[in-house]
């Protein structure tokens, strides 16, 4: 941008009036070197332009914005800063210097950080991943003040899942660091897995090791470029056509069969198992749940079941046939809180 050269001093008004697109004013007599432009958006801004001491080259140095500096306040400032360069200094020099100086300190901060947070990574291993995940998510903990705090897990799928975990996770990958493991390494252990045949063992193990590592990447304690390695290995499982899952189930039970059980189950061994199973056939639940069964839950008047907990975590009633209300009306005689004690 060009500069007109006043004869005459700079002065509020002039300063004030003007525009983008104005030449760059310049001061006169002992003020000599401060200068005023006018930017695109209307800022203005005062500097000190002069030779370098130590470079001998034009440099400039910002004193302040109009009108929050006022003309009176830049002409002060500016005699300071002509003081500083008789004394062979170089401010526009030392604010680069400076600049430099604070983008290093940065940088090196940047280096300590990113070596703190390597170290605690590694030291992060996977048995601890699997622990964090356990004992704050899935498992009842208690608070600072002793309350119990209820897991996400009943106690029976809280068992299931440490067990799950430490039969397959923690013998393979439990040493490792947990940002250290690769797609590869999860789907060598899926796969090892799968080769004993226990497929659906395998799902639920990639499922809930890929769970954890979801649960500590929430908590921060993985870096924001880390990709969770169990759903990697998923995505290469699914992609190789790997089944996971169950297979549905093709054998039943035809009505000539399903009659000859019915007939033989009341002179079998095991009256605790033959109760259970002949209670399943009547009504189609679960066997599971009909272990569960309480006599608070059963309404003999109604004929009705309530499941109150079931696999689908869905309460439900079940409406029992004549043949469960009868037999249920003689073990109500013999039996305590439960029809089918263990």
């Amino acid at each position: 941008m060009a500069t007109v050269h006043n004869t005459k001093p700079l002065s509020s008004r002039t300063v004030e009036t003007m525009k983008p697109g104005d030449k760059i004013k310049s001061d006169t007599g002992e003020n000599i070197g401060l200068r005023v432009k006018c930017g695109a958006t209307g800022l203005k801004t005062f500097f000190y332009r002069y030779t370098s001491p130590i470079t001998s080259k034009l440099v400039q140095v910002k004193i302040g914005n109009f009108p929050e500096t006022s003309l009176a306040e830049a002409r002060l400032k500016l005699q300071e800063l002509k003081q500083v360069r008789r004394q062979g200094r170089c401010l526009a020099s030392e604010a680069k210097e400076e600049k430099w100086q604070k983008q290093q300190e940065r940088e090196q901060d940047q280096e300590l950080e990113l070596g703190q947070r390597s170290s605690v990574e590694k030291s992060f291993t996977v048995e601890k991943l699997v622990e964090l995940y356990l004992t704050q998510y899935i498992e009842d903990r208690k608070s600072p003040s002793g309350k119990v705090i209820a897991g996400a897990r009943k106690p029976k799928g809280q068992s299931e899942t440490r067990r799950t975990l430490y039969g397959d996770v923690i013998p393979k990958l439990g040493e490792m660091p947990a940002n250290a493991v690769t797609r590869k390494a999860v789907v060598d252990m899926v796969m090892a897995i799968v080769q004993r045949g226990a497929n659906v063992q395998a799902g639920n193990v990639l499922r809930e090791l890929s769970a954890a590592y979801e649960f500590a990447i929430g908590l921060g304690y993985f870096s924001d470029e880390f990709a969770n390695p169990a759903i990697l290995a998923k995505s290469s499982l699914r992609q190789a056509k790997m089944k996971l899952t169950h297979q549905r189930g093709k054998r039943v039970l035809p009505d000539t069969e399903l009659v000859a059980l019915l007939k033989w189950l009341p002179g079998s061994d095991y009256t605790a198992t033959q109760n259970v199973l002949r209670f399943t056939l009547w009504t189609g639940c679960r066997t599971g749940e009909v272990c569960n069964a309480a006599w608070k839950d059963i309404d003999l008047k109604k004929r009705t079941f309530h499941i109150r907990e079931s696999k689908t975590e869905v309460e439900r009633y079940v409406q029992l046939p004549s043949q469960a209300v009868e037999f249920l009306k003689t073990l109500r005689l013999i039996t305590g809180d439960y029809p089918f004690p263990s």
